[in-house]
C-alpha cells in the first residue's frame, strides 16, 4: 500500500510538472507578443493620459513619467524571464537605436527624448582652411550648474506689439538694451553675440544628442522648429527687460503677413538696431517683403505683391496646413532610426524666404539673416521669429487646439538656455505651450489672409480637358522624354529612382491617386497629401522650387517659364532650403555615420483639388519648377500621394 502511494504521488508530480511547463510555455509565447508591442502601448497610454491633463503642469508630467516607467519596468521584468531564461538573452529593443534601459535594468525615460549633450560642442568651418565658425560657449555648459525651468508667477501679461506700431519711447528702450548686450563681455551669456550663437549651436549640429556620439541636434526641418524658437526669444526677451529694469518689456513682432507691416520696420534702420549685413535694396518703406522670395527682385507692382503675399499666407496657414505634421514639421525621434527631415509650411516659407530677403547677397552665404549660423546677429531676427511664434498660436486657435502634438517624446524633449540671471536653465516643450502661463500675449491684429483664398488661373473644366488631350499626345516614351513627362504607374512606384531626377529644368509627372473616391467622413478625417520625396541637395546651397498641380504650359514643358504665383490655385506650395554655411567637425572619439540626409516635402492638397474640380480624377499632373537656377545640384526620388489624419485629439 505504501509503495503504490509513493508511485502514484511520483506520477502525479510528473504530470504536474509537465502541466506547469506547458502553462509557462503558453504564457511565455503570449508575453513575447505583448513585449514586442509594449513600447507602442506605453506611448498610446501616455498619450491618452496627456490628452486629459494639464500639459503645463510639470508635476503631473513627472507623475506620468513614473507611470510610464512602471509599465515598462514590468515588461522589462517579463522580458528578462522570457528572453534571458528561454531565448538566451535575445533583445528586441526600441527601434530608436538607443537602449531605453539603464545599467540596473530599469526604464530610463530620459533616453526616449531629444536633448543635447552639453559636453559635445563642436567647432565648425564655413570654408575649409579659410573661415572658422565657433558657436561654442567659452566655458562648456556641462560645467555649469543647471536649474529646471519654472513658470513665472501670475502677473500682468507682457504684450508683444507689431513693430511698425511701437512708439519712440519703446524704440529707445530696445536700442538701449541691445547696446548694453553688445557691450557685455563674451564670457557673459547675455552678450549679444552669445545670444546669436545660441541659434548657431542648435542649427549647425554643434551638439550631439545626449546618448549618441554620432547624431547631432538640429532644430530646423523637424517638429522642434516652433517650440525651440519660442524658448529662445522668451529668454532673450527676459534678458532685455532685466537689462533696462523693465519687467513688462515685450519683444515686437514683424507683421509681414499684413499689408501695413510687410516692409522692414523703420526702427531697425538706425542706432544699435542696425545690421550692416542686409540687402540694401530692402531697407526702404517702399520695399515690400516678398514672402515667396526667390533671390531675385519681384516684377510685380506693390499692389500685386501684397495680393500675392496674402494668398500665399492663406495657403501656408489654412489649406496647406490642415494637419500637425504639415504645419509643424516631421516627427524627429532619438537615434538614427528616428531621424527625419521635413519642414512645416511656415518654416519653408515665409520663414526661410524672409531670412533670404533680409540677408546680404554680396556675402558668400547671404549673411547675416540669409544663413542659419549668423542669422540671429541681426536684430530683425527676433521680430521675425516673434511673428512666427504668433502665427503658431493663431494656427492652434483656428483648430481649437485639436491638432496639437500629443506625442510624449515631443512634449518632454528639453533644451538649455541662459536666463536673465545668467543661470543655465533646462526647459521642456510641455512647459512652454501656454504663452499666458509664460507671462506674455500678442496684441490682437487682423488676419487679412483669411479672406485671400487663391482662385484657379482659368476655368478648371477647360484646363482639365486640355490636360487630358495633352496626356494623350504623349503616346510614346520618346514623346514623354522630349517633354520631360514621366508617368507614375501605381501609387507605390518610385518614378525617378534609382538615380533620382535632377531639377535643372521643369519636371512634370502624372501621379495616380490611390483613393479618388472618399466619403465625406473620410475627407473630414484625413488630408490628401502630395509628397515630393527623397530630395537630395548635393551641396550646402540655397535651393527653391515651386510645385504646381494641373497647370497648363505653353511651348516646351522642359523650359516653360511659369509665372503663376501663390495667387493662382494651381500653386500647391514651395520648397525652400537655406544654407547652413558650416560643416561639422567631430570631437575625438565621435563616429561620423555616413547616411543620406534626404528631405521629404509634403503638401496638403484636398482643398486645392476640390477648387480645381479634380477631386474625383484618377490622376493629377504635378509640375516641379526650380527657381533662379537653384536646382542644378538637387535631385528628387519621386512624387506620390499619402494621407494624414487631420486631428490628434
Amino acid at each position: 500500500m505504501e509503495g503504490n502511494t509513493v508511485k502514484w504521488m511520483g506520477s502525479t508530480k510528473g504530470v504536474l510538472v509537465l502541466m506547469m511547463l506547458s502553462f509557462v510555455a503558453a504564457v511565455s509565447l503570449t508575453l513575447m507578443i505583448f513585449y514586442v508591442n509594449d513600447q507602442n502601448q506605453d506611448i498610446k497610454y501616455l498619450q491618452q493620459q496627456l490628452n486629459n491633463r494639464d500639459l503645463g503642469n510639470f508635476k503631473e508630467t513627472a507623475e506620468l513619467k513614473n507611470e510610464f516607467a512602471d509599465i515598462s519596468k514590468a515588461f522589462g521584468w517579463v522580458k528578462n524571464i522570457i528572453f534571458d531564461g528561454f531565448l538566451g538573452g535575445k533583445d528586441l529593443s526600441y527601434n530608436s537605436g538607443i537602449n531605453s534601459e539603464n545599467n540596473h535594468g530599469e526604464f530610463d525615460f530620459d533616453r526616449r527624448v531629444i536633448s543635447p549633450n552639453l559636453s559635445s560642442c563642436h567647432d565648425s568651418y564655413a570654408v575649409p582652411g579659410e573661415m572658422m565658425v565657433n558657436c561654442c560657449p567659452p566655458r562648456p555648459e556641462s560645467e555649469e550648474h543647471v536649474i529646471d525651468f519654472v513658470l513665472p508667477p501670475p502677473s500682468t501679461l507682457r504684450v508683444r506689439r507689431p513693430a511698425h506700431l511701437v512708439d519712440d519711447e519703446y524704440i529707445a528702450k530696445l536700442k538701449k538694451a541691445v547696446a548694453i548686450m553688445k557691450s557685455l563681455p563674451y564670457t557673459d551669456p547675455r552678450n549679444w553675440m552669445r545670444q546669436a550663437n545660441m541659434h548657431c549651436l542648435y542649427c549647425t549640429g554643434s551638439y550631439n544628442q545626449k546618448y549618441s556620439n554620432s547624431i547631432e541636434v538640429d532644430i530646423h526641418k523637424t517638429w522642434y522648429f516652433f517650440p525651440w524658437h519660442r524658448m529662445m526669444i522668451y529668454f532673450h526677451e527676459k534678458i532685455i527687460g532685466s537689462l533696462i529694469g523693465d519687467e513688462d518689456f515685450a519683444l515686437p513682432f514683424w507683421q509681414w503677413d499684413a499689408p501695413e507691416g510687410m516692409s522692414m520696420p523703420s526702427m531697425y534702420w538706425e542706432g544699435a538696431l542696425v545690421d550692416t549685413e542686409r540687402n540694401p535694396l530692402h531697407i526702404s518703406p517702399n520695399s515690400i517683403g516678398d514672402l515667396n522670395y526667390q533671390m531675385t527682385e519681384s516684377k510685380l507692382s506693390s499692389q500685386e505683391l501684397v495680393s500675392s503675399n496674402l494668398a500665399f499666407m492663406y495657403n501656408q496657414m489654412v489649406s496647406g496646413a490642415t494637419t500637425s505634421e504639415l504645419f509643424m514639421g516631421c516627427p524627429f525621434k532619438v537615434g538614427e532610426a528616428g531621424e527625419c527631415l521635413g519642414r512645416g509650411t511656415i518654416e519653408a516659407a515665409p520663414h526661410n524666404t524672409m531670412h533670404s530677403w533680409v540677408g546680404k547677397h554680396a556675402n558668400r552665404y547671404n549673411e547675416n539673416m540669409g544663413v542659419f549660423y549668423s542669422a540671429a546677429r541681426d536684430p530683425t531676427f527676433y521680430a521675425h521669429h516673434a511673428n512666427i511664434d504668433r502665427l503658431w498660436e493663431v494656427w492652434r486657435k483656428m483648430a481649437n487646439y485639436k491638432k496639437d502634438i500629443v506625442d510624449p517624446d515631443w512634449l518632454n524633449a528639453y533644451f538649455y538656455f541662459h536666463n536673465e540671471k545668467s543661470q543655465l536653465v533646462r526647459v521642456s516643450i510641455h512647459q512652454i505651450l501656454n504663452i499666458t502661463d509664460m507671462g506674455y500675449r500678442y496684441q490682437d491684429v487682423d488676419l487679412p489672409w483669411l479672406n485671400a483664398k487663391p482662385k484657379p488661373s482659368m476655368s478648371p473644366k477647360i484646363a482639365r480637358n486640355k490636360l487630358k488631350m495633352n496626356m494623350k499626345n504623349y503616346s510614346t516614351r520618346a514623346d514623354q522624354n522630349l517633354n520631360n513627362v514621366l508617368q507614375l504607374v501605381t501609387e507605390k512606384s518610385s518614378c525617378f529612382e534609382p538615380a533620382g531626377r535632377t531639377l535643372d529644368s521643369n519636371v512634370r509627372v502624372r501621379v495616380y491617386r490611390p483613393r479618388k473616391s472618399r466619403s465625406k467622413k473620410e475627407v473630414e478625417a484625413e488630408e490628401e497629401v502630395l509628397v515630393v520625396y527623397g530630395i537630395d541637395v548635393k551641396k550646402d546651397m540655397y535651393v527653391k522650387f515651386d510645385v504646381y498641380i494641373n497647370v497648363l504650359l505653353s511651348g516646351s514643358e522642359r523650359t516653360s517659364d511659369i509665372n503663376l504665383g501663390p495667387e493662382s490655385r494651381e500653386f500647391a506650395g514651395t520648397y525652400v532650403s537655406l544654407q547652413h554655411g558650416v560643416r561639422k567637425i567631430m570631437n575625438e572619439g565621435d563616429t561620423m555615420i555616413k547616411r543620406k540626409r534626404k528631405t521629404n516635402f509634403k503638401l496638403g492638397i484636398s482643398e486645392l483639388l476640390k477648387d480645381l474640380e479634380a477631386d474625383e480624377d484618377d490622376s493629377i499632373l504635378v509640375t516641379l519648377v526650380p527657381r533662379n537656377g537653384s536646382g542644378v545640384n538637387t535631385t528628387v526620388d519621386g512624387v506620390r500621394i499619402d494621407y494624414l489624419p487631420r486631428y490628434t485629439r
